[in-house]
């Protein structure tokens, strides 16, 4: 992985022709219809076949995966597939390969699926949860990723830190507050992974909040392995739990019931809730920070920029760092952590 802050102007220039063309370079004509899609790391749209067929064209954005780190991202995916877990994998195309390139672009094309969020609140829901992700994660650990990194206090907090304290984002007269908060937030996370260093690393999607799950009459099938990291089967969970222990613990039990059914979770892992969510709020801050020279997050995240951010994020690591040293949720079918 080769992080760093967005200097490709081009990128944001990508224009309808460019991707129009693109896509026709490798065979595929276009009806000349297209539809961009939400997404802030990449640029995805969908766009229509002759034939009538809905596609999802996804163009990378510069310097962060290199082509090694896409390929496991796209294997990763098509070994989900091919195990019959609904996935939304990249298309195989003529030439046999999945990753395209046109002029600077890379690019990949998808089958369009529609789907609608999980709901987190219906218990059908939740078990079907469990035991998906449960057959997810018995892809993810038959082995790891070479190439892409682990989630762990290094590449999730102290790079960012580090990024954001040789940045300009912080408002001087928060700077040292929040970097003081960062590091003993991160210094407390690094201890818990430490005694939890016995903890199975598996392939993860990484980033699996219910966004990236689409649901229909036949349950759910998930989208966007772009994050996809090595890391413990937790990350893949807990994102589905909500933020306090009273709608945590029965969301939990439920999940767990149905992952349980098909592999089983070490509930040891639950310590590695709070660390980990704290790794995601300081990750989350140097992502936009990577990203402010893109005119698209300066328009989408203007608060960024604002005192109110970081006095924010100030007062949620603080309440992290208690959240660290509380004793982990427990899960209400084991009795146990």
């Amino acid at each position: 992985m080769f992080e760093q802050a967005d200097t490709d102007q081009d990128y944001y220039k990508l224009t309808p022709d460019t991707v129009l063309d693109a896509i026709e370079s490798i065979g595929i004509e276009l009806d000349g219809s297209m539809l961009t899609l939400n997404s802030y790391e990449n640029r995805v749209y969908r766009v229509i076949d002759l034939e009538g067929n809905k596609l999802v064209a996804k163009f990378y954005r510069p310097h962060r995966w290199s082509d090694d780190e896409i390929f496991e991202e796209h294997e990763f995916s098509q070994q989900l597939a091919d195990a019959e877990i609904p996935v939304v994998a990249p298309l195989v195309l003529k030439d046999g390969n999945t990753l395209q390139t046109w002029e600077s672009y890379r690019f990949c094309l998808f089958p369009c699926h529609g789907g609608r969020a999980p709901e987190l609140d219906d218990e059908s829901h939740l078990l079907w949860l469990g035991r998906y992700m449960a057959r997810i994660h018995n892809i993810g650990a038959l082995k790891l990723f070479k190439h892409r990194p682990e989630i762990n206090s290094q590449t999730y907090g102290h790079e960012c830190l580090d990024f954001l304290k040789k940045g300009s984002h912080i408002p001087t007269s928060l700077k040292l507050a929040y970097e003081t908060i960062a590091s003993q937030v991160l210094e407390a996370s690094e201890q818990v992974f430490k005694e939890r260093d016995n903890t199975q690393i598996i392939r993860t999607h990484c980033d699996c909040h219910p966004g990236n799950i689409l649901w229909t009459d036949d349950g759910p099938h998930i989208v966007d392995l772009d994050d996809s990291r090595n890391g413990p089967a937790i990350q893949d969970l807990w994102m589905l739990l909500g933020g306090d222990a009273e709608t945590m613990r029965p969301r939990l039990d439920i999940l767990l019931e149905g992952y349980n059914e098909f592999r089983d979770f070490d509930n040891r892992e639950l310590q590695l809730i709070e660390p980990l969510r704290s790794l995601r709020m300081i990750h989350y801050s140097a992502w936009l920070s990577r990203r402010w020279s893109d005119p698209s997050f300066q328009h989408h995240f203007p608060w960024f920029a604002e005192h109110h951010y970081w006095e924010n994020q100030i007062l949620g690591l603080k309440e992290q760092l208690a959240a660290i040293y509380d004793p982990p949720i427990t899960n209400v079918i084991s009795g146990n952590y």
